[in-house]
């Protein structure tokens, strides 16, 4: 498989604090979750993969390239991501949609939300009446209308009833048969179990609360 991304004396300081410390990694295709106990900075090493954090040491590259050197927006055009609260802007799920690819036809919104399993007719729904489940499907079409070459998961399913939860691992299994690589933050080590081909554990050191690697299985 062609390695994603790889990290090398990877550390995460914000302000006086250190989140992460010494992250040597490397992340290929497939399903890839990261898991660990809540502080060790899971969410925060996901969001250094498309620089919503910026590492503040050692280097990340994105399939041989230095990260550093990607312009943001760019970068998060081919590294999606999916929040566990779902980021909605104002007025329809069409209008949504829109903010990835404002030329978007009706035609082409309709084939985005069965993309997701949802019915076309709400294109024209508020994103503020959808619930829970629609809206982080809703989230999940905007993502992919951009075509990423990776998707990022921080716990999408964490908030979610267990009716939502199985259509979405559905979804992102289907998407993972179709070659999208994924890489899920996920405190449920049930769901790792189901959706994950390699898992990255990270813990937190009692002396300091810095997050550190503790092993990477396949």
């Amino acid at each position: 498989m062609v390695v994603l991304f790889k990290l090398q004396d990877v550390e995460l300081r914000i302000g006086a604090v250190q989140i992460l410390d010494d992250i040597t990694l490397e992340i290929d295709g497939g399903v890839t979750a990261i898991v660990g106990p809540s502080g060790s900075g899971k969410s925060s090493l996901l969001r250094l993969l498309n620089r919503l954090e910026v590492p503040s040491g050692g280097v990340i590259r994105f399939q041989g390239q230095n990260l550093a050197d990607f312009e943001a927006t760019k970068l998060r055009r081919r590294v999606g991501m999916v929040f566990q609260r779902p980021a909605l802007f104002a007025g329809t799920a069409a209008t949504n949609l829109r903010v990835a690819v404002p030329a978007l036809s009706n035609e082409d919104v309709s084939q985005a939300l069965r993309q997701v399993g949802l019915d076309p007719a709400l294109a024209d729904r508020p994103a503020d009446r959808l619930s829970g489940g629609e809206a982080q499907r809703l989230c999940l079409a905007r993502s992919l209308l951009v075509h990423p070459e990776v998707l990022l998961l921080d716990e999408p399913t964490a908030s979610l009833d267990p009716e939502s939860v199985t259509i979405i691992e559905n979804l992102l299994a289907t998407l993972t048969k179709e070659g999208l690589p994924q890489i899920w933050v996920s405190h449920d080590l049930d769901q790792v179990g189901r959706i994950a081909h390699t898992v990255i554990e990270l813990e937190t050191s009692d002396h300091d609360g810095v997050g550190r690697l503790v092993k990477q299985q396949s």
